[in-house]
């Protein structure tokens, strides 16, 4: 336990500066993951990285289904857009199919850039503007003491713990990566709505590499493709 507690000391002590803007991703441009359940390939998330000038875009497409025996049980289809200008958010909306059932979510900063205004399926109000849009791509994610939902903007409260470092294998590609675990800090939740993911980013590139849950099966996101 105490080595597991000096180390995120030191991980974070070594790397806040890199944790300030998401202008460390500016060498990407396309991000592709396929995701899995119980290890069978059922769908991609992708993302496309726009810029012009001080300002970026990151589009993002999911989609996925479940089948047995031929018969679709369950379908997935999500579009997102994400903003940001001299590295700071501006804005978040998403529109996503879930079945028969459509959610959404728009969020922006108010006028006086204390807070986030979300207008979500889950959620209408105010947000503390350091709560941070659980995308997953963006590592700043892990500072964050909530992240907001990309579907519904329901407010996820979250406890971040390092797991350590780990060396995994994506196709013929070795990545040395950081583990984390993310866990919803309020434990009267009902499971459904709990929060319970590890998320492995690559350690010199901060780039997300994989996700795995347990939820109705085991769920892995892994990196595809990388522009």
């Amino acid at each position: 336990m105490k080595k597991i507690i000096l180390s995120i000391a030191i991980f974070f002590a070594l790397n806040m500066s890199t944790f300030s803007h998401v202008e460390h991703y500016k060498k990407y441009n396309y991000l592709e993951y396929e995701l899995f359940r119980n290890n069978t390939s059922i769908g991609y998330h992708k993302y496309d990285f726009n810029r012009d000038g001080q300002k970026l875009s990151i589009s993002s497409e999911v989609s996925f289904k479940i089948t047995k025996l031929g018969v679709d049980l369950y379908k997935y289809f999500a579009k997102s857009e994400e903003n940001y200008e001299n590295g700071v958010f501006k804005s978040y909306s998403s529109k996503t199919k879930q079945n028969k059932k459509d959610r959404y979510v728009n969020i922006k900063v108010d006028l006086d850039g204390k807070n986030l205004i979300i207008d979500g399926s889950s959620f209408k109000g105010k947000a503390n503007k350091d709560f941070i849009v659980g995308t997953w791509w963006n590592h700043e994610i892990i500072k964050a003491e909530a992240q907001i939902s990309g579907i519904s903007g329901r407010i996820i409260e979250q406890k971040v713990t390092f797991i350590g470092k780990e060396e995994i294998k994506i196709g013929d590609k070795i990545y040395n990566t950081m583990r984390f675990n993310f866990k919803s800090s309020d434990e009267t939740l009902p499971d459904n709505k709990k929060l319970n993911t590890d998320i492995w980013y690559e350690e010199d590139t901060y780039l997300w590499v994989k996700a795995a849950f347990d939820k109705r099966g085991y769920w892995e996101y892994r990196i595809k493709k990388v522009n």
